[in-house]
């Protein structure tokens, strides 16, 4: 079976201010620099042949380091743009905890069921990626997506048939920057069930 390695970019300055990044264009901080250099050696071994990224800057940027590093092709799918978060898109985590405590609870708890406001769903964002990545989940080669969260677990979902659930906003510690996934067939993992 073939194996996804799930990128997630190297840091923001934003990402070390706390703030909301959604689908704003950030270049990668000093420390996020560092990150890509530890991904480049985490997928060394991992006979990569194709990199997908969004059409944004920390992903983008992450995606061709890491591409041209390898020696792997680097290919943009628009599918693959970080869920909007509209409005809240530049602001401190910590000053929508306070303007908005309820909605701020709801959105660490179970993030999926927020919209913010002028922005989409996790559930809009997880269809659109599930049909950006149709064609890479039909071959039968290694393959690495890189984008930023929440969009990041969404695909991490795909990957592993599953719905939609997407990371809360303020985790305290970044995960892995690495995830590696065997891709299954739907159908394979139909009948595993």
């Amino acid at each position: 079976m073939p194996i996804a390695a799930v990128i997630r970019p190297g840091e923001t300055e934003f990402d070390q201010q706390g703030r909301v990044q959604g689908t704003l264009d950030l270049p990668l901080s000093e420390r996020g620099l560092q990150q890509v250099g530890a991904i480049i050696e985490a997928l060394r071994d991992q006979s990569i042949r194709q990199i997908y990224t969004g059409p944004h800057d920390p992903a983008r940027i992450t995606a061709q380091l890491v591409g041209d590093a390898l020696g792997i092709s680097v290919k943009e799918l628009d599918a693959l743009v970080n869920v909007d978060h509209g409005l809240w898109q530049g602001l401190c985590f910590d000053d929508i905890k306070r303007k908005h405590p309820r909605v701020f609870k709801q959105w660490n708890e179970s993030p999926e069921s927020v919209c913010p406001p002028g922005g989409e769903t996790c559930h809009e964002a997880f269809e659109r990626a599930q049909v950006g990545l149709r064609k890479a989940l039909k071959r039968k080669d290694n393959f690495a997506v890189v984008s930023c969260e929440p969009m990041v677990s969404l695909v991490e979902c795909i990957l592993r048939h599953e719905g939609p659930k997407s990371s809360p906003p303020c985790r305290p510690a970044r995960s892995r920057l690495v995830e590696l996934i065997e891709v299954a067939k739907p159908e394979a993992v139909a009948a595993v069930d």
